[in-house]
């Protein structure tokens, strides 16, 4: 509907937001097969070349801990936090040096904030793990790339070390697993290994670096703590010649004493590239049916391990490789991304999701230390405090969406639009919640911001609830950096803990929801 006003001389005419209505059917109680939601579904990936910034050397960097304390007021789960990436890679061990000696390439305009090309750390370096909340599990990356059996053995001895010691183990804080070498598909590419590297020779290496650190590290089929296997950039899926889970288990890597050791399955994984600082588009990136290409395309490898009774995640994930596209990856627009993203994975069996994280990096969800550079070019700026990023909301509402019941299942639910994604959750059997997302990309100027109305209906035997809560992630334009809200309340405080009154709609569950572009809710059935 259009209407006109006079403004001076000149007739303008108003364009009212345009309001679609769908209907929705949601089962009442969890279906054969849906999917379980752990608690630390959301989980951390940190570049380990800056771990002392993220944990805190004689301290504990205070903001770190509460934006990870958050999560478990929430669902009594901390994240799992993974420390390494590529930086594991150029890492060595002295017993001269105290915490950690780095050094780093020139910034550039593309990677502002760039990775260490060479670690040399010491005991201080684990021991600080002492500093992360009570009862996090740990999955911590030795150095393979370098073929050096002494740094890997001299970095397992300080892991098991910093694991066994009073501090630690007081907090109940554990290794679960080590991860030998990232990305080790791409040593050939990065000169780790020559051009002629491929899967039989990765599959002998790891399998001689992995026993000599599940010996040093006393590992077993009684152990807590275990090993991760592929961690690999990319995957040749169903292709053995390639690197994939398929390949390794065709090559007998878990029938090796080390690979008897493996017990989940981790895969890398970005959505698109910022590396040659180029073709980054925000609506591309929110797209729903980008983001189920995206995970789908893994199914086979997932099916594959699955099979094997092993778990599978994405170790390390997120929007852009390289550390983000700028007016993308740190965006609201990534936060709805980040979402659909993880409630999907989990409709394929990822059980999951670390998302990476380094000091300055555009899709960080916490931006633990001052900055005083651009995360955008690198240009110096007023020094900006420790704050959260817009994708952080995310990583929020999936936990408010799990709780803490520790039973929380999920199915997608079936919605015949291009722009709206939708997701039950069943506690106890139950249906409990319902997530939607409006993947529209609204950008100022755009004019009327349209909206879809959804009207629920259910199906099964259950009870069907008369009055629901509804909880809005409320985003002024998909580029947006701040002023973000969920339920009125904000996490962008010096602290990192939330502020403000709460705010909820209660609402007869006949009324529907209306969702508008750029949006996300949670709907909680009372």
């Amino acid at each position: 509907m259009s209407r006109f006003m006079m403004w001076g001389a000149h007739l303008i005419m108003l364009v009212a937001p345009i309001v679609s209505a769908i209907e929705v059917t949601i089962p009442l109680t969890a279906p054969s097969g849906a999917a379980s939601l752990m608690g630390n579904l959301v989980s951390l990936s940190i570049e380990q070349d800056r771990w002392t910034d993220w944990a805190g050397t004689t301290e504990p960097n205070t903001f770190f801990n509460n934006v990870l304390d958050n999560f478990v007021q929430i669902t009594n789960t901390p994240p799992f936090v993974r420390i390494g990436a590529d930086s594991e890679d150029h890492t060595d061990f002295s017993y001269d040096v105290e915490y950690e000696e780095d050094i780093f390439p020139a910034s550039t305009a593309i990677t502002p904030y760039p990775e260490a090309t060479n670690i040399t750390v010491g005991q201080g370096f684990y021991d600080i793990i002492s500093h992360l909340p009570n009862g996090t599990q740990v999955h911590w990356g030795v150095n393979l790339r370098e073929y050096n059996l002494t740094a890997a053995y001299l970095e397992t001895v300080a892991l098991m070390n910093a694991f066994s010691s009073p501090a630690v183990v007081e907090k109940n804080i554990t290794l679960k697993f080590i991860e030998v070498g990232n990305e080790a598909d791409l040593y050939r590419n990065n000169k780790g290994r020559n051009s002629s590297w491929n899967v039989q020779e990765y599959v002998s290496e790891w399998e001689e670096f992995a026993y000599n650190v599940s010996i040093t590290a006393n590992l077993s089929d009684s152990s807590y703590t275990k090993l991760i296997g592929a961690a690999f950039a990319e995957s040749s899926h169903n292709n053995l010649s390639g690197f994939s889970p398929q390949a390794i288990f065709n090559l007998g890597i878990l029938e090796s004493p080390a690979g008897q050791l493996v017990e989940t399955i981790s895969q890398h994984h970005y959505s698109g590239s910022f590396c040659t600082g180029g073709g980054a588009v925000l609506q591309d990136l929110m797209t729903k049916s980008y983001i189920r290409g995206n995970v789908s395309e893994f199914s086979s490898d997932v099916e594959a391990t699955l099979a094997k009774g092993l778990n599978y995640i994405l170790g390390e994930t997120n929007s852009m490789s390289c550390h983000g596209a700028p007016n993308v990856s740190n965006t609201a627009g990534a936060a709805l991304w980040l979402l659909d993203y993880t409630l999907y994975a989990t409709q394929v069996g990822i059980s999951r999701i670390h998302f990476h994280e380094g000091i300055g990096y555009k899709y960080n969800l916490i931006q633990p230390v001052t900055l005083n550079y651009s995360i955008l070019d690198g240009s110096p700026i007023t020094p900006q405090a420790p704050h959260i990023q817009p994708a952080y909301y995310a990583a929020i509402i999936a936990a408010e969406a799990i709780g803490s019941s520790g039973t929380a299942q999920a199915v997608e639910i079936t919605i015949d639009e291009n722009d709206v994604s939708g997701y039950a959750i069943f506690e106890h059997g139950t249906l409990s919640k319902a997530v939607f997302i409006n993947t529209i990309a609204y950008f100022a100027g755009a004019g009327a911001r349209n909206s879809t109305h959804i009207d629920l209906c259910f199906t099964g035997s259950g009870h069907a609830a008369k009055k629901m809560s509804v909880k809005t992630l409320k985003i002024g334009y998909a580029t947006d950096t701040n002023n973000v809200t969920w339920g009125g309340q904000t996490y962008e405080t010096s602290d990192g803990r939330v502020s403000g009154p709460l705010t909820v709609d209660v609402l007869p569950v006949s009324s529907g929801i209306d969702l508008q572009e750029t949006e996300a809710i949670l709907v909680t059935f009372l």
